[in-house]
């Protein structure tokens, strides 16, 4: 789950004030296109896939969330008060016959992980769930990952250069006392005192999303992720308007399938027929949106804007977002081949670094748990690629 990306306090009235002035509430339709072609055997989930592919996601509207939004036909419905938008399901000019609902998480679920969500509200057809996420409910919210649009994971660590200039790396902060600020809920602090990476003295889990504390004390390290930070610390934070320098978690160990698409387990035999299909569009539409994202993005900041609550999402922070994704392989075709795929070793290799973690903090984690518990390659279509 992600926590802590609310950063649209004090130090940022221009950009949160404009957002609210902006802002409504309820439903609003944009208009509908007459140019859709009909769906085809290819893609038509109409009576195969429910009548409306629910897609629930694990934070705010984002850029990193762009493949569900990519796939939000003309006509679509923004509910500024569900926090849901809704619209036909589109792939490549086609209608495939059913609707697509993209919501919200973070506080629009009250912050709780989506495997929670998603065995509350069985309306719920996939959610985007993290691999630790994953091992962590597989006892009592089990789910199965059945495609990953984000190859790699953007969380970070970053500091301030000007105040750090001999760090360059997360071990190098770790040579000193300075405090590793990060939100509560995660395993990953717990991973880099294990690999000796920092000290379990400079863990601080008081991280709320705010840049105060870090303006105030740049001789912290802090969480973020590596597609906004870095763009909204420089461009939009308007007491700190500078760079910030950082490495990617991934790098250091934190090696999982982010926000992969998932299905309760005990619901993938039923939906298989569905997911044969849809599986693929979901790969295309990812595929698609890292080609040309201008109308997902537009959309996705559309959508922050109508809901008007406390996140703020920028058209630059967007930009930058793809940038960052295609620069840093965050959004990149998988080591087995495919844009979305998940390697069974890689899924493994998260269990086995993370389930000990997860289970000394009091996660029922699955006695034997292995890759494909958790994630299948099932539904995958190994053809489907970025450049």
């Amino acid at each position: 789950m992600r926590k802590g990306r609310l950063y649209a306090g004090l130090l940022v009235p221009t950009l949160a004030v404009s957002l609210a002035a902006c802002g409504n509430s309820g439903e609003s339709t944009s208009p509908a296109s007459t140019t859709l072609a009909p769906p085809t055997n290819t893609v038509n989930l109409a009576g195969i896939c429910p009548a409306t592919v629910v897609v629930q996601m694990d934070w705010e509207p984002e850029a990193e969330h762009a493949g569900a939004y990519e796939l939000v036909g003309a006509g679509y419905t923004i509910d500024s008060d569900k926090k849901r938008v809704s619209g036909p399901l589109v792939i490549d000019g086609m209608n495939t016959g059913v609707k697509i609902e993209v919501r919200a998480g973070g506080s629009a679920i009250g912050f709780q992980n989506v495997s929670s969500q998603m065995y509350v509200d069985k309306e719920i057809t996939l959610g985007a769930i993290t691999t630790d996420s994953a091992i962590s409910a597989s006892t009592t919210q089990p789910v199965t990952a059945v495609v990953s649009p984000l190859n790699r994971s953007p969380q970070m660590l970053m500091w301030d250069p000007a105040t750090h200039h001999d760090w360059n790396t997360i071990g190098d902060i770790g040579r000193t006392d300075a405090k590793v600020v990060v939100s509560t809920g995660s395993p990953y602090p717990s991973m880099l005192v294990e690999k000796g990476l920092v000290k379990q003295s400079q863990i601080d889990t008081s991280y709320d999303g705010a840049p105060a504390r870090f303006v105030a004390n740049p001789g912290i390290a802090q969480q973020g992720f590596a597609t906004a930070e870095p763009y909204i610390y420089q461009h939009e934070v308007q007491a700190w308007q500078k760079p910030v320098k950082y490495q990617l978690l991934v790098d250091v160990g934190y090696d999982v399938y982010p926000e992969a698409l998932s299905v309760r387990t005990a619901d993938l035999t039923t939906l298989s027929p569905c997911l044969k299909k849809l599986v693929p569009i979901l790969q295309k539409a990812q595929a698609n949106y890292i080609a040309d994202p201008a109308a997902a993005n537009k959309l996705i900041v559309e959508t922050v804007r109508k809901y008007n609550d406390s996140w703020t999402y920028s058209a630059d922070v967007a930009d930058f977002a793809v940038k960052a994704m295609k620069d840093l392989k965050i959004v990149a075709n998988d080591t087995t081949g495919p844009i979305g795929g998940m390697d069974p070793a890689r899924v493994q290799s998260a269990i086995d670094t993370f389930a000990p973690i997860l289970t000394s903090t009091g996660a029922k984690v699955k006695d034997g748990l292995k890759a494909a518990d958790i994630a299948t390659g099932e539904f995958i279509d190994k053809t489907v690629r970025t450049q």
